[in-house]
């Protein structure tokens, strides 16, 4: 009788968890191979020159061509096309097979960069014996998701040439552990758990290494580039170097739900900008990604968003093919953009951020990002017209406003269409800890906003 009852319990008990699995998110391989891709490609793009190398290399495999600015260019219709103007920025585009009176853009645009620490010239600086490196902050981090990390460095290194104007350009990444920020003991600073401001001067600069005798000439951090990169350290003119998060991504929660990894702002962007130019097939119009450089220190730069840059490149397109500028100016205005950023996901312990009927989820597909303050940009039209692409390509997606007292941050697109009058949309991935090291989504989103982009870059 004990042995039946036993049975019958644990039947009971099975359904009873069975029954809360149904209620739980459960992902489909699709979905788990998704992220698993861009958790490798987030350990690879380190800093934004990484992610320009990175990008390249998957787009020459999917036969796209390099070219070069200062070049004539002759553009075969059919075929496809990247190029870098500058190491920390990468633009790819298809050419229409058929050169039809009207050739309407589609154009998706991110950033390549994230919140960090950058290291200053004259780096090495000695207290006691503990060599650390001085920094400064570029962007926005959250200054004490730093501490207690294992850190690294990436970047380039200009090496003497032959020609001065044109130094031996190096890229850099140590790819593994090599710098730490530790936090100062509790014993020593019993108040910590009330909130302790950070110096950026003074409390966030990375330990490097132990010294045992005195040094003669502050250049510990050149040698060890110089060997790294196998050359002399009096050849070693100058870099650009970034310090990074070297934890590796993973997947979390019950049933792997989340995704929690450095950088995810912006590069789940772009890897679903380079996943989606290399699978759709649109005949007819030009498809293109923008991936620019300092989108989180305002843009305004050479290599940013609110620049002459694109603007150059599709006159170059346009000329190549045989058209006029105004042509260009006449496809401008039946095209579109998707600026594809991370979105504010809904914090659970902090509901009272987030607006009381527009939130997002993680977990819940692409957020629309809208604010009739322009932050982000929208209009009525590019809305409906996304939402009835991801209706049809049976896509998630949700609407999303920030509280009313909370300003949110800005993106690529009101920039662009500054530049560009076209239809136009913010759109990204719901995100949690932005700005942080390290930063969490929600696994199954990822793959949504593959399917959009490459949806939008196949329909008419």
């Amino acid at each position: 009788m004990d042995k039946e009852n036993n049975v019958k319990k644990k039947s009971k008990n099975s359904h009873a968890v069975n029954k809360v699995s149904d209620v739980l998110v459960q992902n489909t391989k699709e979905e788990l191979q998704s992220a698993h891709e861009l958790i490798a490609f987030i350990k690879e793009a380190t800093s934004p020159y990484q992610v320009v190398e990175k990008g390249q290399s998957y787009l020459s495999d999917h036969s796209f061509q390099m070219l070069s600015m200062d070049e004539i260019w002759s553009l075969i219709p059919g075929n496809r096309y990247m190029l870098s103007p500058y190491p920390t920025c990468l633009f790819a585009f298809t050419v229409p097979k058929t050169a039809e009176k009207k050739q309407p853009i589609h154009l998706a645009a991110a950033h390549t960069d994230s919140p960090c620490l950058h290291i200053k010239p004259s780096a090495d600086t000695m207290q006691k014996k503990y060599l650390r490196l001085n920094t400064e902050v570029y962007g926005g981090p959250i200054l004490n998701t730093w501490l207690d990390r294992p850190l690294s460095v990436a970047g380039i290194v200009a090496v003497k040439s032959d020609d001065i104007y044109h130094p031996v350009i190096t890229p850099v990444d140590f790819k593994r552990p090599l710098l730490t920020i530790p936090n100062l003991a509790i014993h020593l600073n019993r108040d910590v758990n009330k909130g302790v401001e950070l110096s950026k001067q003074k409390d966030m600069l990375p330990l490097l290494a132990l010294v045992e005798k005195d040094l003669t000439e502050s250049n510990v951090l050149i040698n060890a580039l110089a060997q790294e990169l196998l050359v002399s350290p009096d050849d070693i003119l100058d870099f650009d170097l970034y310090v990074y998060n070297a934890e590796e991504g993973c997947l979390t929660g019950l049933h792997n739900e989340f995704l929690s990894a450095p950088r995810i702002d912006n590069l789940t962007s772009c890897y679903a900008l380079l996943k989606g130019i290399c699978s759709a097939d649109r005949k007819d119009g030009l498809n293109m990604i923008a991936l620019f450089d300092h989108e989180e220190v305002g843009s305004r730069t050479s290599r940013g968003a609110d620049a002459s840059l694109l603007p150059a490149i599709l006159d170059k397109i346009t000329s190549s093919l045989g058209r006029s500028r105004e042509s260009l100016t006449n496809d401008l205005y039946n095209s579109f953009l998707l600026s594809v950023d991370v979105a504010h996901g809904l914090h659970p312990n902090q509901t009272d951020k987030y607006d009381l009927s527009n939130s997002c989820l993680l977990g819940s597909g692409v957020t629309l990002k809208l604010g009739c303050n322009m932050r982000y940009v929208n209009d009525t039209a590019s809305i409906a017209a996304i939402l009835q692409l991801c209706e049809k390509n049976n896509i998630a997606c949700h609407k999303h406003v920030n509280h009313a007292d909370v300003a949110g941050g800005s993106t690529l697109g009101t920039m662009l269409t500054g530049w560009l009058p076209m239809n136009a949309l913010d759109v990204g991935v719901p995100i949690l800890a932005m700005h942080s090291s390290r930063e969490m989504m929600g696994t199954r989103d990822q793959l949504q906003l593959e399917k959009l982009i490459t949806a939008f870059f196949s329909s008419h």
